[in-house]
Order: structure tokens, then sequence, then C-alpha cells
């Protein structure tokens, strides 16, 4: 499905962000993507939805290099790789489906899109997933009056909107309180599970990610150090991705470091 391939971006002479970067993702994953601030990993991100352009590399899409779209193309690559960010990028002054549905413009054409004119359908859809997303009820209140966790799952919610084919999520719950954290992430598993959906997560904390993800990336200054399973992370693993002043104990690191899932309400089914 997503295929990485000596991906780099340099900031003038000297400064490296990432660099030579190469994965492959073959089927649909929840893949974390883990390591210290300025590892590098929400360049990464925004590389591959063409947010910053690459000094170098490509990402390939089913053959197709999207790092060479332009126009329409690029626009449409952008559309089906969703793009979920920490701070939520809501208007604070619209209602809440009203943000839902702005992730629809991107489809519409340039008419309507200058006019926000929304439809029917998209009126339904938006409020389809804010149902999913267990927060239909809030749909005609305003973004602002939200709490940080109930804003982020209208986020995720316009994310949805835009029928994507994966969602590229850069640190979405490193502003949240624990339990609104939680439930966010539990959301992001199961659209994963239920649409059949590759979900790409920038993560700080190596707990999350060992909990919630099928795989972990690992980064550290702008390179890729580790690649495997939640249960490869061993404190060796983990001491290359956040460095050899990283406190963590061998025998303890299967326990002490993984986490389990703790049942929450599933995501309501969508409406037909």
């Amino acid at each position: 499905m997503l295929e990485v391939k000596g991906l780099t971006k340099r900031f003038g002479d000297k400064v490296v962000a990432v660099n030579d970067v190469s994965f492959d993702v073959r089927e649909p994953q929840m893949v974390g993507v883990i390591g210290r601030s300025g590892a590098g990993k929400s360049t990464l991100l925004r590389m591959i939805n063409r947010l910053t352009p690459a000094t170098s590399g490509e990402v390939r899409v089913e053959g197709r290099n999207v790092l060479a779209l332009t126009g329409a193309e690029k626009r449409a690559w952008q559309r089906d790789c969703a793009m979920i960010f920490q701070q939520f990028n809501l208007v604070p002054r619209l209602n809440v489906v009203t943000n839902v549905m702005l992730g629809r413009l991107n489809g519409h054409g340039m008419i309507r899109s200058l006019f926000s004119i929304f439809g029917q359908a998209d009126v339904e859809l938006a409020l389809t997933a804010l149902d999913r997303l267990g927060i239909s009820d809030k749909a005609l209140q305003r973004a602002e009056t939200l709490s940080g966790g109930q804003q982020q799952r209208v986020a995720i919610a316009r994310a949805l909107t835009q029928d994507p084919k994966m969602i590229l999520a850069d640190e979405p719950i490193a502003s949240l309180d624990p339990l609104s954290a939680e439930i966010v992430m539990q959301s992001l598993r199961e659209i994963h599970e239920r649409d059949g959906m590759m979900v790409l997560c920038n993560l700080h904390t190596l707990d999350t990610a060992r909990t919630y993800c099928d795989r972990v990336i690992g980064m550290r200054d702008g390179e890729l150090v580790f690649d495997g399973l939640p249960s490869e992370l061993t404190a060796r693993a983990v001491r290359d991705i956040y460095g050899a002043d990283q406190d963590i104990d061998e025998s303890t690191t299967s326990t002490s470091i993984s986490g389990s899932r703790r049942p929450l309400e599933p995501l309501r089914p969508a409406v037909a």
C-alpha cells in the first residue's frame, strides 16, 4: 500500500531533518512512529502528505510516486491521505458539524469550495462520522466550547468525511489528558480495524505505541533505527531510539513499558 524509499529532507546545508528513510507497509496496519522531539517524525508525515516538500526520495502508493504529483492529482492524494494534527486545526467559531464538513472541500469544485457550499449529502456524512465518534450530540455547538479530547474527535470525524485511503496522525494525543488520549487512540484503532484502513501515527510515549499499534517505527536524529513488532521493543532497542541515557531495566521492559488496551465503548456503527 505504501512504499517509502530514501526519503530525505534538508533545511539548508547543515540541518537534515529526515535522512534516507525507507520502509514498506504492504497491508493495512496501525503503525506507530516513535522517537524524541526533533527526531523527524512530523517532517516524515508531512512529506508523505505533501505538506512539506521532500529534498529527495520517493513515496509510492500503488506504484505511483505521489511526490511527483501536481495540481488536481496532488489535491486528490491529500484527500486520500487524511491528516490529523496535534492542535486540531478546527475553526473555533464554527459549529461542530460545519467543521466536519470542511473535510469535503477538497472533493468539491472551486466555486463550491470558495463559498463553502455544502449539500444535504455532506451534512448526512458529517453527522454519520460524528455519530461514529460518539459526539453527534455536539453537532450544533461551537467547536471552541468543546474539551480538547472532543475537539480531536471532531478532527478525526472531519478526516473520515474525506473518505481517505489512509490516515496520518501527527501527535494526536500530545496535548490531551490521559483519559481523552485513551479515547482518541481507541477511536483511531477501531477505525483501522473496522474500515481496514492504514493509520500512521506519530507518538511520544512508548507504552501508547505498544498498546495500540501493530508495528512500530523508531526514529532518531532523522534516521530510521527500528522497524518491528511492539513485542520486539527490548530495552536495547529503546535505547537505540531514545538514547543511551534512557533508564530502562531489561527485565521489566515487557511489563512496565507495555500496556493493555482497556475496553472502551466501541465506535457506533455507521448509519446507512
